[in-house]
């Protein structure tokens, strides 16, 4: 048994100061410092320290590691061009030794910013059969961390192969490590005889999938099959509850409505959007459906307060400041907790007896009174800029001592180059 003390403990819920937390794989008791009796507990100070549950992405690409610093020809005119002169040629291209060494990789990075828990949306071309087993091998074997993966079926792969990847992964036992969705990419990589094809492999699992991210998804949506995006997803019978669809950013109130009544979450990627130049989420009228929304970051980093960040200034920007306030940023956080949760079949989020033991530490020396009142004002303004973690726990186990990977972790990141050296060489060949 663990046990943190004097520390500051918030967890989007609750503020305590001079606190304790004990645990092993899951917190067994938390209460004032006052009341600490040490019987023979690993004792972790915490003094001058925050303590937070660590955080969860609710959308990524973790395959996209291996593009950092990746130069090819490069001049989209719309977004379906980005996808063609970057996405898509990175993708296929992709192998398990690659996708295996990118999960590394993505892990340890993640790790370093307080995340211990991902949903990943994957695309690798040259080796889509046992895909999912290479990105579990790398982020809950090796790296310890919790993820729920699928395959992202297209036309542009073999579908056979994308369906039987899902079937063969969802056919595994969900742990409270490792759980699956139903992969697709999106409405305009999928025909409507792939889409049937889906339905007859679907059974009851949710899917992850796309859905207009850009206005030209939609518009193709439109101009082939008479009908928008969920609608056609809706016909076809697919989404069923615990559903991601992902961006969502031209979703009318009619297919909003749609993915309420089925229990479906967005997730929102504010900051690959900007990065596109494909627009912002319509946060007042995903406020007004009701529908969970996730954040995610879409693959574009390693941080996910960052995302936190950029939702709060760009729904600023896009309706005025008192459109969106901390509260509604601060309930995005914790569905996307309770939606992770529900994937993996484990509590997430808070800090609380019976919750699963996945904190962080990270120095906090306020400089201006902190209560429960303003506490998320405080982590917002004073932390999300630059969070960088000093010690990380999953389920007890601490993964980051001191900023440090463990030096086993440390000795795969450093392979990964090889890895994606090899791929920046296959992509030079064409």
């Amino acid at each position: 048994m663990k046990a943190l003390i004097n520390a500051q403990i918030y967890d989007y819920h609750q503020y305590q100061d001079n606190a304790y937390i004990i645990f092993d794989e899951i917190i067994t008791k938390v209460g004032p410092m006052s009341d600490f009796i040490n019987k023979g507990y690993e004792i972790i100070d915490c003094q001058g320290k925050l303590v937070m549950p660590s955080l969860v992405v609710g959308h990524s690409h973790i395959y996209s590691t291996f593009a950092r610093g990746l130069s090819l020809p490069f001049k989209p005119q719309n977004f379906k061009a980005i996808l063609e002169q970057l996405w898509w040629k990175i993708d296929a291209k992709l192998d398990n030794d690659m996708n295996y060494y990118s999960g590394i990789a993505a892990s340890v990075d993640f790790l370093q910013n307080g995340i211990t828990t991902i949903i990943d949306h994957h695309a690798s071309g040259k080796d889509i059969l046992g895909s999912l087993l290479a990105l579990k091998r790398a982020v809950c074997d090796d790296a310890l961390m919790r993820g729920v993966f699928c395959f992202e079926t297209s036309d542009r792969f073999d579908v056979q192969a994308c369906l039987k990847e899902n079937e063969d992964f969802l056919a595994i036992k969900p742990t409270p490590f490792s759980s699956g969705m139903f992969g697709l990419h999106a409405s305009m990589t999928l025909s409507e005889t792939t889409l049937k094809a889906v339905k007859n492999s679907l059974k009851d699992q949710p899917i992850h999938i796309h859905a207009a991210e850009s206005n030209d998804d939609e518009i193709d949506c439109q101009n082939l099959y008479g009908e928008r995006i969920i609608n056609r997803l809706d016909r076809h019978g697919l989404l069923n509850s615990g559903s991601i669809i992902a961006h969502a950013l031209y979703a009318d109130s009619s297919e909003l409505r749609i993915l309420k009544k089925h229990n479906c979450a967005v997730a929102i990627n504010v900051s690959s959007n900007m990065n596109n130049g494909v627009g912002l989420p319509n946060f007042e009228l995903l406020r007004q459906s009701g529908v969970k929304v996730i954040i995610g970051n879409d693959g574009i980093s390693s941080s996910i307060t960052t995302e936190y960040l950029n939702i709060y200034y760009a729904a600023h920007l896009q309706k005025g400041i008192t459109s969106f306030s901390l509260a509604d940023l601060q309930k995005m956080i914790i569905d996307t907790y309770e939606f992770a949760s529900e994937r993996l079949g484990v509590l997430l989020g808070k800090i609380q007896v019976g919750y699963a033991a996945d904190l962080l530490t990270i120095p906090y020396h306020p400089a201006t009174p902190i209560n429960v009142d303003n506490a998320f004002g405080h982590i917002f303004f004073g932390l999300y800029n630059s969070f960088k973690p000093s010690d990380v726990f999953i389920a007890g186990q601490r993964v980051i001592t001191n900023y440090q990977i463990k030096p086993e972790l440390a000795s795969k990141y450093q392979k990964a180059i090889l890895s994606a050296t090899r791929l920046w060489n296959d992509l030079k060949k064409g």
